[in-house]
């Protein structure tokens, strides 16, 4: 008796489970279906922006670049820049020019490549920025060069770096989480 409620269960168990797949390869169907549908007009918007890119002039393109460059330097932030670099920038080291050379849209996210000049007495204070900025996700730093200033009361260093900014618009990272992600506080 318990052999035969124990292969009831079984048979049951299996018709449940041969249902859900059916229903699984109908839904795998339909979605495949659907991508190549999908697809095709994709294919089809991207031939007719061909067309419409192939009609302009070259001042209506360049117009037309200058409106996309317009609409993100629009998208650029500021004070969340001022934000995300105040978290990164150690005591020893102050910004002394930011200029932006390009903003720029990567999938939904804008990005801005960024020149950035920093002065500096301390060589160690400005790799530890750099490693920082790496480091938090929102920066990628490149040193691209160094000029030593003397006046008559000091002598310190000027960099220059290359920024890639990408602003996480959840919240930005604060230096103990810059100092976990780098393995140990400074």
């Amino acid at each position: 008796m318990l052999s035969l409620l124990l292969l009831a269960f079984a048979v049951a168990g299996m018709v449940i489970s041969f249902a859900q797949l059916s229903d699984i390869n109908n839904r795998t169907e339909l979605a495949n279906k659907d991508i190549a549908q999908m697809e095709a007009e994709l294919k089809t918007l991207k031939g007719e922006g061909e067309k419409v890119q192939q009609q302009l002039t070259p001042e209506q393109r360049n117009l037309l670049i200058a409106a996309h460059k317009l609409v993100a330097n629009k998208n650029f932030g500021w004070s969340r820049l001022f934000a995300d670099l105040e978290q990164i920038l150690p005591g020893g080291v102050s910004v002394s020019r930011i200029s932006i050379q390009n903003v720029y849209q990567d999938g939904n996210q804008t990005k801005a490549e960024l020149d950035f000049g920093v002065l500096s007495r301390n060589y160690q204070n400005v790799i530890t920025m750099i490693d920082n900025m790496n480091n938090s996700r929102v920066f990628q730093a490149d040193l691209r060069s160094q000029d030593r200033q003397k006046t008559e009361r000091t002598i310190y260093t000027e960099y220059s770096l290359r920024l890639i900014y990408s602003p996480n618009y959840g919240t930005s990272p604060t230096p103990g989480e810059v100092d976990v992600v780098q393995g140990g506080t400074q």
